[in-house]
């Protein structure tokens, strides 16, 4: 590691940190308050139910003034089952490119911003600069809804943020957003000879999940439509499905996970309200007539909004940046609706592929590190 020292430096710290989202993010945290304090910098700490987990925000400059937010998620996937060539917790250089898990997504990304502190306190701005690191992203975004709670109405809220997550220094401005949902079903137990006095729920969920396909089918070729997403339309997907107990039992459990992930502009509660009509009309008719307790329950995992950038002077100023005229949309969720939520404009532009993001030996390009450094640099020289 010979090119920009401290980034690299500090990627290979972070990524030392196992901050899979099931564990503590505690230790990577202190890791980075202990960093900022060397530089007389004050962390805020605000932590989950538990204790156990926390965002970090740490303003460079004026701290009752509004400013850009440099904002990156903790944690990372796991890497249970994935064939890796390298310990995934240990940075491991080749053909310049950095392979470790969070290097592209996205512990990259936030070991520039520190790495780049020293200069922005050097350069004395009026306009702040905030470091907002947050937890549980990857399991829906849930960690940074505490932190943007407590920001909504300080006077210190950024009017900016630039989230870091992995689009190889592209402009995004779009994103789409995502809902998921778990789908339980209570059937009745019977043996299978004689299925008419059983209500199998297994049964019931498959008629559920082709409902769910047909939506898809529809988006798929009836749109609405927006080219510059890929796919261009509003996917509905069934991921996991598990019921039953033996083939000679009728099932009286069965549970599955579904999402649908939406354009900005389409509205994913239309879907879940034609389902809902379905199994109305439909399927809990035919199970209560048999077992009137028969029920079908939904429980919400997670909601992520959609991200359409409201502030076209920060596409324009992070495209300029970037030495871009063009900007993307992508499909993958972000932060940065729930930004746009508590009225700060988002862009997403980071370092590293998406398509590295999750898979086993996750790399990025060294060249991405700098591409960002400089990223940074013109932008902190853009402030006031």
């Amino acid at each position: 590691m010979t090119d920009s020292p401290a980034s690299l430096q500090l990627i290979k710290d972070l990524v030392s940190f196992d901050t899979t989202s099931r564990n503590s993010n505690l230790k990577l945290i202190e890791f980075i308050k202990g960093y900022l304090e060397a530089y007389g910098l004050r962390s805020e700490l605000v932590f989950d139910a538990t204790g156990k987990k926390a965002n970090l925000f740490a303003t460079i400059g004026a701290p009752d003034r509004g400013g850009v937010a440099l904002s990156g998620h903790t944690d990372v996937v796991p890497v249970d089952g994935q064939d890796w060539n390298t310990d995934p917790y240990e940075i491991n250089e080749l053909d310049s490119r950095l392979y470790g898990r969070g290097t592209s997504d996205m512990k990259s990304f936030i070991a520039v911003c520190l790495a780049k502190v020293p200069e922005i306190i050097d350069m004395n701005l009026n306009t702040p600069v905030h470091l907002a690191f947050s937890y549980d992203e990857e399991i829906g975004c849930v960690g940074v809804r505490t932190l943007l709670t407590k920001l909504a109405s300080r006077d210190n809220k950024p009017t900016a943020c630039v989230i870091g997550e992995p689009t190889s220094m592209q402009v995004v401005r779009a994103h789409k957003g995502k809902i998921s949902r778990r789908c339980s079903i209570h059937g009745l137990e019977s043996h299978s000879g004689l299925a008419h006095i059983g209500v199998n729920a297994v049964e019931a969920a498959a008629e559920i999940i082709a409902f769910l396909k047909s939506e898809a089918r529809k988006f798929r070729d009836e749109g609405p439509f927006d080219e510059e997403f890929s796919p261009s339309y509003t996917t509905v997907h069934t991921g996991l499905v598990k019921g039953g107990t033996a083939l000679n039992i009728v099932p009286k459990f069965c549970e599955f996970e579904a999402e649908i992930r939406h354009l900005p502009g389409d509205d994913p509660q239309l879907v879940w309200d034609r389902l809902q009509a379905f199994i109305d009309a439909e399927i809990l008719p035919e199970m209560q007539a048999v077992f009137p307790q028969a029920s079908i329950d939904w429980h919400e995992i997670s909601t992520i909004p959609g991200l359409a950038s409201s502030d076209d002077g920060l596409i324009r100023l992070t495209q300029e940046i970037a030495s871009t005229s063009k900007t993307a949309c992508v499909s993958f969720g972000t932060e940065g609706g729930l930004f746009e939520e508590i009225g700060i404009p988002a862009v997403v532009c980071g370092p590293g592929s998406i398509e590295q993001a999750h898979k086993p030996n996750e790399f990025i390009e060294i060249d991405q590190v700098r591409q960002c450094e400089r990223f940074i640099d013109k932008l902190i020289s853009r402030l006031d």
